[in-house]
C-alpha cells in the first residue's frame, strides 16, 4: 500500500512523525509531501519518503495555487498512491482542486474541530468534497458532526493522534520549588495553565482569546472570595505576531485578579513545571484533545472546559473535572470542587492514566488509521468530472 501524506509544516507538528512512522512499520510505503524544516531529517531517518514541497492552498496569494495544483498532480502521477492523506484544512483543500478529476481515493485527517464550528468553513470543507473523498476524524465530536450534517457512516472513521507516556520526560523531584520562586507560600494551591495566547479573531465572532484565558483569570477571582490561598501560572507566550493580545491579558489579570496570576512566557521545561501544579486547566473554547493529554500522563489532577475532544478524555467525576465553555462560573465552582479533597484528585488522576494511555496509545491509533486505509480500499473508484 503506498499513500501520500500532505503537511504544511516541518515545524512542530510531532504527532505526524509518530503517525507515518508507526505506518512505516505496518508495511505502509509512506510518502510526504512537505515545506523544508528541521523535521525533514527525522522523517527520512523514519523510513518516509520526503518531497520537499508546500502542499498547502494559499488565501493571501491565491495566484500561486495553479501552480501548487500543477506540482501536486505530477506529485501524484510520479508516485501513483493508492490513498492521498491530508493533515489540515489548507491541504486538503488543495488536495481537493488539484486531484479533482482524479479517482484516487483522499482523506482529510481533521486535527481539530474549529472549522466545524462556523458554518462558511464547514460548508466549504463539505461542499469541496466528491464521493472520492472520506474523513479521518481525531475526537468523536468531530465525527459526530460530519454525521449530522449528513457525510454517510462508511466514509467517516476515527483516529486519534497519539501520544504515549514516553513522548514526555517528567520530573517528579524538583530541586527548585515553584512556589518559592514564585514568592507565595507551600500551602497554596497552585493552578497551572500551558497554553500559547491566540488573539481573538473577530471574524469568527471570536471575542476572548481561543484558549480562554480570560475565563480563567475570572474564575480565580470568584475563588479568591472564599479561597484565598489560591495562585496561578500561565506557562506560553504569544502565538505569532500577537505580542499586543499578550500584554493586554496580563494587564486584565492585574485589574481582575490582582497578585493572583503569574505570566512565565515560553518555557522550554514545562515536563519539570507540570508536576508542580495541584490543578491543570484547559479552560479551551475550541480543542481537540488539547493539553488535558499532557497533564493527565504528567498525574495531574486535570480540569477542562466541555469542548471538542476533551470528553473523549476527562470524564467529570471519573477522571477528571469539566467546566462548561466560556462560563467563568462553571470553571470557578469545578476548582472550588477540586481544591475540596485531595484524595479525590489522586483517586481521578489514577484513572486518568489509565484513560489517555487506552485512547491515546500511538501504536494502537496508527492501526486505526490502517484499518481505515483497508476499509476504504474496498470502495471502488468513482469517475470524476
Amino acid at each position: 500500500m503506498v499513500v501520500l501524506h500532505l503537511l504544511k509544516t516541518a515545524v512542530g507538528a510531532s504527532w505526524a512523525l509518530r503517525q507515518t512512522t508507526e505506518l512505516v512499520k505496518l508495511g505502509v510505503t509512506v510518502h510526504l509531501a512537505l515545506p523544508a524544516g528541521p523535521m525533514v531529517e527525522k522523517y527520512q531517518k523514519a523510513g518516509v519518503v520526503v518531497h520537499l514541497f508546500d502542499p498547502s492552498i494559499s488565501i493571501k496569494k491565491p495566484w500561486q495555487n495553479l501552480a501548487k495544483a500543477k506540482h501536486l498532480k505530477a506529485l501524484v502521477a510520479q508516485i501513483k498512491p493508492d490513498i492521498v492523506h491530508s493533515h489540515f484544512v489548507a491541504t486538503t483543500l488543495l488536495m481537493r482542486f488539484a486531484l479533482r478529476k482524479h479517482n484516487v481515493k483522499k482523506i482529510f485527517h481533521v486535527p481539530g474541530p474549529l472549522h466545524l464550528e462556523h458554518w462558511l468553513f464547514r460548508t466549504v470543507d463539505l461542499k469541496s468534497a466528491n464521493r472520492n473523498d472520506f474523513w479521518l476524524a481525531s475526537c468523536m465530536w468531530t465525527k459526530q458532526t460530519y454525521l449530522r450534517h449528513n457525510i454517510e457512516k462508511n466514509r467517516v472513521g476515527l483516529a486519534y493522534y497519539g501520544v504515549n507516556e514516553s513522548d514526555f520526560c517528567f520530573e517528579r523531584e524538583q530541586k527548585i520549588s515553584l512556589k518559592q520562586q514564585l514568592g507565595i507560600s507551600e500551602d497554596t494551591f497552585l493552578l497551572g495553565m500551558v497554553a500559547f495566547f491566540y488573539a481573538p479573531k473577530s471574524y469568527l465572532g471570536q471575542k476572548r482569546g481561543l484558549k480562554g484565558h480570560e475565563d480563567l483569570i475570572d474564575a480565580l477571582a470568584l475563588v479568591k472570595q472564599t479561597h484565598p490561598k489560591i495562585a496561578c501560572v500561565f506557562v506560553g507566550g504569544p502565538w505569532g505576531n500577537t505580542q499586543h493580545y499578550f500584554d493586554q491579558v496580563k494587564r486584565y489579570a492585574e485589574d481582575n485578579a490582582p497578585e493572583l496570576c503569574f505570566f512565565l512566557g515560553t518555557r522550554n521545561d514545562v515536563p519539570q513545571l507540570y508536576p508542580q501544579f495541584d490543578l491543570a486547566v484547559h479552560p479551551s473554547h475550541s480543542e481537540n484533545v488539547g493539553g488535558a493529554v499532557e497533564s493527565m500522563y504528567a498525574g495531574v489532577s486535570t480540569l477542562t472546559s466541555n469542548v471538542g475532544g476533551f470528553p473523549d478524555l476527562v470524564e467529570d467525576g471519573i477522571t477528571g473535572y469539566m467546566a462548561n465553555a466560556k462560563d467563568p462560573v462553571s470553571l470557578a465552582n469545578k476548582i472550588i470542587e477540586a481544591m475540596g479533597s485531595e484524595q479525590e484528585r489522586q483517586k481521578r488522576i489514577e484513572k486518568a492514566r489509565v484513560r489517555v494511555a487506552q485512547v491515546m496509545n500511538v501504536q494502537h491509533n496508527a492501526k486505526q488509521v490502517y484499518d481505515f486505509y483497508q476499509h476504504i480500499l474496498a470502495f471502488p473508484n468513482q469517475e470524476n468530472s
